[in-house]
């Protein structure tokens, strides 16, 4: 119905076997000054194009006609109008279309209605039998509507959905709609709103409201509630959380979400969200005034007790807020804010998402992390100036053996203390332009300081500066570190395709140590440390064609180094190298730990191998092995197995002369089957690490996931004991039409326990997604116990959902 016919429109008429005719309007109309320029499709603002059987015009008024199978085309302002007959006033700018009229807008709104009347600016409209798909692919009918102004409609005996009408065997019932006696349509407000509504699923009605609104179809995002979240736990009882979005602007919105819990106090939720031109900022926050309430040993008797709630009522809060700024020029910054009053709120409180990958800096799961951050980067250079802090919500393990508790009953946390300030924290890049000596010549420098407030033995302090003795209120090492690297590589290429690498690198680094442990007989001291490196990488692929769709890839890889000896000094702390992910691309690394305080030196040799097969676009498989050899052992890299401190094993796969095996692959079968794997075996054939991921689509809409992940670097069985073996499965199944079921699990099967586990039913017709299920969670760390309850789950079209993105605003 957004349309414009202006007074005084040309007019050409395509009749078969005659001329185009045209006519025009006296020169004397007020629409003779309107603009000239040709839109999109060649007309000028005034110009209407009518293609059509028979084309007349008595007097003022032009008549166009047409057939049920060849329907009069007009094309006027960038929308199209179909119908049997098309009428023109020239005088008074009407315009009428009856039988099968069609009216298609420039955004892909469609109208279709049995007679539709419109004036020539739009102010004023009449249509019958109303039927517009609108562009999100909501629907709206209505047996009469009218248009009082430009900005409001009103429709009468109104029918709403969000839900395709029509299918393959035609029309269809909607799953959800609306009906009402009246609605209005407000573009002002951005919103429609119903009289005398009745809710339907499936046709059958439902729910009755004397009134009813919800925001116009082609809004991004309007102010209003969305849809609830409701689910029970042990701990809480029954639980609604009642979502509601106020958008301040196109820029800036809020959510506010309580939480009503039929035992205990209630939970506070809301957001923040500003979108700025060079940026944005996210605050989010929750807060409750209530007493704690979880499993709880009252009697000491080691027995727990559930759903019990002790302790003083009292503040609780969290707060989880992050802004980025990317003005122009080579400078961003940012920030994140984390922090929680109470280590199990997230838990009891079931609140979504609390552990979310922002700013520079990640934190990881149970660990917040509060930081500032500044960036400069261009073609050729790259610094980082960064601090932060850390909140630990893990448990602590030397408590394993109690269930992670107390004589008290209370759950153990890691102690906050323990972990550092790390202020600043630098990193710098630079590349100077064109070549060096032949080869791509990158400096790098890096410096971190580290601060403690309470004692922290390995890895902070290597195992022979451990104390034998008692280490309770012992302060904590403080640590500083400067890096300075140089990094030269020249890649060539024989004429017999081989690929040559020679490489040199330089290092040196400077640490200052402070708070050593007064047994020991120095309270700080300085290390200083070099490495000299020289090496070469040759590579050869090797290409055959297996047939016209299939093609192999041999491609064999090796690299060989030579540095003077990497003397560990035992004053050194190990802060960011603590953990390594030995892959492919960490093999052939100079530096194969992840950060700086364990480096590698002597004489190196690593040899691999990668196959590749292409069936065609959509079918591959690879596969990846190699290993690393030196000439001498590296027991420096040896750490104190956690339940024995007195014996040492390596984690890391590289304290021996030859390291552990890295095996690879990737798995393509189908455009439906994908599949990735990583494993690192030892030199007896004992799998270290594995890891196996298997995605799979069959049908249109089902689906799973089933992961596999094992460890077994820990050679000592005992509380401490880092060793898993996790089995993760998600999928769902569509069984009949819309329906189906899903599932979703974590097995323990270290602890033969399953630790996260849901199964519900499931109805999705593309319009709205429906769940409801049972779930349970036997992770250690709620302190409810297991936590066990029944989920919905619900996202409607248009309506909103409980699927809203918490970061994402238009």
């Amino acid at each position: 119905m957004r349309v414009r016919l202006l007074a005084g429109a040309a007019l050409i008429a395509c009749v078969p076997g005659l001329p185009a005719l045209a006519q025009t309007a006296p020169p004397q109309t007020a629409s003779a000054t309107a603009p000239t320029t040709p839109g999109p499709d060649g007309l000028t603002p005034e110009a209407v194009y009518i293609d059509a059987d028979v084309a007349q015009r008595q007097g003022e008024v032009i008549t166009a006609e047409g057939s049920e199978q060849d329907r009069v085309l007009a094309r006027f302002q960038q929308h199209n109008l179909r119908a049997r007959e098309v009428t023109y006033d020239m005088q008074s700018g009407v315009a009428t279309a009856t039988g099968q009229a069609e009216l298609t807008a420039p955004d892909g709104t469609v109208v279709h209605a049995s007679r539709i009347e419109l004036d020539s600016d739009l102010k004023a409209g009449v249509a019958v039998d109303l039927a517009t798909r609108l562009s999100s692919g909501a629907s709206l009918m209505a047996a009469t509507a009218v248009r009082r102004s430009e900005k409001v409609s009103e429709l009468n005996r109104v029918i709403f959905t969000p839900c395709p009408i029509c299918d393959v065997d035609g029309p269809k019932e909607p799953s959800i709609s609306i009906s009402a006696d009246k609605a209005v349509q407000d573009e002002d407000l951005r919103a429609i709103l119903y009289r005398d509504v009745v809710f339907r699923v499936g046709g059958v009605p439902v729910f009755y409201l004397p009134a009813f609104a919800h925001p116009d179809p082609s809004v991004d995002r309007a102010s209003g509630f969305l849809v609830p979240r409701v689910d029970y736990d042990k701990g809480r009882g029954g639980s609604v959380e009642i979502p509601y979005l106020f958008v301040v602007s196109p820029s800036e919105d809020w959510l506010i979400s309580p939480q009503f819990n039929t035992k205990v106090a209630p939970l506070l939720n809301a957001q923040w969200r500003r979108r700025f031109n060079e940026g944005s900022i996210v605050a989010r926050g929750g807060y409750t005034y209530s007493r704690n309430f979880g499993e709880f040993d009252l009697d000491g008797d080691g027995h727990t007790e559930s759903n019990v709630r002790f302790g003083d009522r009292t503040h609780r809060s969290y707060l989880l807020g992050h802004g980025k700024f990317d003005p122009a020029g080579p400078w961003r910054f940012g920030f994140t804010a984390e922090r929680v009053s109470d280590k199990t709120l997230f838990d009891r409180y079931d609140v979504a998402n609390p552990y979310q990958d922002n700013g520079l800096y990640y934190g990881d799961r149970r660990r917040l992390i509060s930081q500032i951050y500044a960036e400069r980067q261009t073609q050729r250079s790259y610094l980082s100036v960064a601090a932060f802090s850390i909140q630990s919500l893990r448990l602590d393990p030397r408590f394993a053996d109690n269930d992670f508790r107390d004589a008290a009953g209370f759950k153990v946390f890691e102690r906050e203390n323990t972990l550092p300030l790390v202020a600043p924290i630098i990193d710098a890049r630079w590349e100077p332009q064109g070549p060096v000596l032949g080869g791509r010549l990158r400096l790098r420098g890096s410096a971190v300081a580290l601060t403690r407030d309470a004692y922290v033995g390995f890895p902070t302090l290597s195992p022979g500066l451990i104390p034998s003795g008692p280490t309770d209120g012992l302060p904590g090492v403080d640590s500083r570190r400067i890096t300075g690297q140089v990094d030269w590589r020249r890649t060539m290429i024989s004429p017999i395709g081989l690929r040559w690498e020679p490489f040199v690198d330089l290092r040196a680094d400077v640490y200052s140590v402070d708070d050593l442990p007064p047994m020991l007989g120095i309270e700080n001291d300085a290390v200083t440390r070099g490495r000299a490196s020289a090496g070469l990488d040759l590579s050869y692929p090797l290409y055959r064609r297996l047939s016209a769709a299939a093609d192999l890839v041999l491609e064999p890889m090796a690299q060989i180094s030579i540095s003077n000896d990497a003397k560990y000094d035992s004053r050194l702390p190990n802060e960011d190298s603590q953990t390594l992910e030995l892959d492919e691309a960490a093999l052939f690394r100079m530096d194969r730990f992840p950060g700086y305080d364990l480096m590698e030196g002597g004489l190196r040799f690593t040899a691999g191998a990668r196959a590749t097969i292409r069936w065609d676009d959509k079918r591959s498989a690879s596969l990846f092995v190699g290993r690393s050899m030196r000439a001498d052992d590296q027991n420096e890299f040896l750490t104190p197995v956690p339940d024995d401190a007195t014996r040492l094993y390596d984690p890391s796969g590289l304290a021996s002369r030859t390291s552990d095996w890295v095996v690879q692959a990737t798995f393509a079968p189908s455009d439906r089957i994908q599949g990735w794997a990583h494993a690192t075996i030892d030199g007896n054939g004992d799998v270290r690490r594995a890891e196996t991921t298997v995605n799979g689509r069959w049908g249109r809409r089902n689906l799973a996931n089933l992961s596999y992940i094992i460890d077994r670097s820990n050679p000592l069985e005992g509380p401490l004991n880092r060793n898993y073996e996790f089995v993760q499965l998600s999928g769902q199944q569509f069984v009949r039409g819309s329906w189906g079921f899903t599932v979703s699990g974590v097995a323990d099967l270290q602890r033969d326990v399953i630790t996260r586990s849901e199964v519900g039913l499931l109805f999705d017709d593309d319009c709205f997604r429906f769940e409801i299920g049972w779930r349970r969670d036997n992770t250690e760390v709620r302190p409810t116990g297991p936590s066990e309850g029944i989920y919905i789950r619900l996202n409607l079209a248009t309506f909103g959902g409980s699927g809203y993105d918490r970061d994402d605003m238009r």
